[in-house]
């Protein structure tokens, strides 16, 4: 598992023990950025990564130009991994970790608020039972996100979309089993003209 572009793209990233982890593809991580970035989201972003495990969302994030990336991940295994990659590519002082479940953190989360790219890569199971689309509303609940944030949601491409309340989904894209699914919080607030506004085609 590498990084796919920025400033330390090619770089190796590694991956916990176990097979509790499952870590993006390399094929989705391209697609998600490459999304991002058409549409201005990435320059200069506050990232918040869920369920994080490797880290390999908000480090792709910081390698493409992110400001700031927070982690939340409450897996030992995950954690050592993610301190481990952090380390390695000298990243310490623009990230900070969050050991501990989502909907447990929301306090410490707002701590770095507010974010204007959430990405959140739990495991399918809670999607489908609907554990993260409730843990992301919490986070709308605390007032996290910045006026125009998006917000992306990957799960399996047997689960339909998720409501999640006052996040507006905007697009899905499935790519083999997994789906990308992209909300904005546009309607929190943000008046601009371009809110709500579909991501380009990658």
């Amino acid at each position: 598992m590498r990084i796919t572009g920025g400033i330390h793209r090619s770089r190796p990233l590694r991956a916990p023990r176990g097979s509790t982890t499952r870590p993006t593809s390399d094929r989705v991580r391209e697609a998600l950025f490459g999304i991002l970035a058409s549409a201005g989201a990435i320059e200069g972003a506050n990232v918040l990564d869920l369920y994080a495990g490797t880290g390999a969302l908000g480090i792709e994030a910081l390698s493409r130009g992110a400001a700031r990336a927070t982690f939340v991940e409450s897996s030992r295994f995950a954690l050592d991994a993610l301190n481990a990659n952090i380390a390695a590519l000298g990243l310490a002082a623009s990230t900070r970790i969050i050991d501990g479940e989502v909907e447990r953190s929301v306090r410490r989360i707002a701590l770095r608020a507010p974010f204007d790219v959430v990405l959140a890569d739990p495991p399918w199971a809670f999607v489908a039972s609907g554990e993260a689309p409730r843990a992301l509303l919490g986070l709308v609940a605390a007032g996290i996100f910045s006026p125009a944030a998006w917000v992306v949601l990957e799960h399996s491409s047997r689960t339909p979309p998720p409501t999640a309340g006052a996040l507006g989904c905007v697009q899905t894209r499935a790519y083999g089993d997994t789906t990308l699914t992209f909300y904005k919080t546009a309607i929190l607030g943000d008046s601009s003209p371009d809110a709500g506004a579909e991501p380009p085609s990658d």
